[in-house]
């Protein structure tokens, strides 16, 4: 699966086209769709943090998706979102985006928004992971199983692919 190119702003007002404008070679990315899916991002966020300060070429990001609107409802929006998140940082982290959602999830081949997607991907938008919902230690291990197999790949320069199965296989 690849991640589309899409364009969406942080809470810092920085315009940004992803995936090509993630800071890692690979990332870790909370898809909410619903503000009350917010309590689903915050149960991955210690884990988050934990992984980007062991794996240096990893960092998170939350995505709230919301269907298109005009510019006054994405103002208010965003003014909102920023006012609920002073951390400069964490508003750096945070890129809404604003598009047909029926649209993005069918790129994703995300069967519906009644949980949040974590992803990782890296900047040319292949995917690597994927989970659905809440934290869960099973989602927990797999990823970690994933970041260690892509970052001992990444130290020996070898690419790595997907088996048809979803095996990681690296060549």
């Amino acid at each position: 699966m690849t991640f589309p190119t899409v364009n969406g702003s942080n809470l810092l007002r920085d315009k940004l086209t992803l995936p090509r404008d993630f800071q890692g070679r690979f990332n870790l990315v909370f898809i909410p769709f619903e503000q009350w899916q917010q309590m689903e991002v915050d149960s991955w966020m210690v884990l988050a943090k934990a992984l980007e300060e062991q794996f240096d070429s990893l960092v998170y990001y939350e995505l709230p998706t919301i269907q298109t609107r005009n510019s006054f409802y994405k103002v208010f929006i965003n003014e909102g979102m920023r006012a609920g998140i002073p951390n400069p940082k964490t508003r750096e982290r945070t890129i809404t985006l604003y598009l047909d959602k029926a649209d993005f999830r069918a790129a994703l081949d995300m069967t519906d928004e009644e949980h949040i997607y974590v992803l990782v991907v890296d900047r040319q938008g292949k995917e690597f992971f994927r989970v659905r919902g809440p934290y869960n230690r099973e989602g927990e291990a797999t990823l970690r199983q994933v970041l260690v197999q892509l970052t001992q790949n990444e130290a020996l320069n070898r690419k790595p692919t997907i088996h048809k199965y979803g095996i990681y296989r690296y060549l």
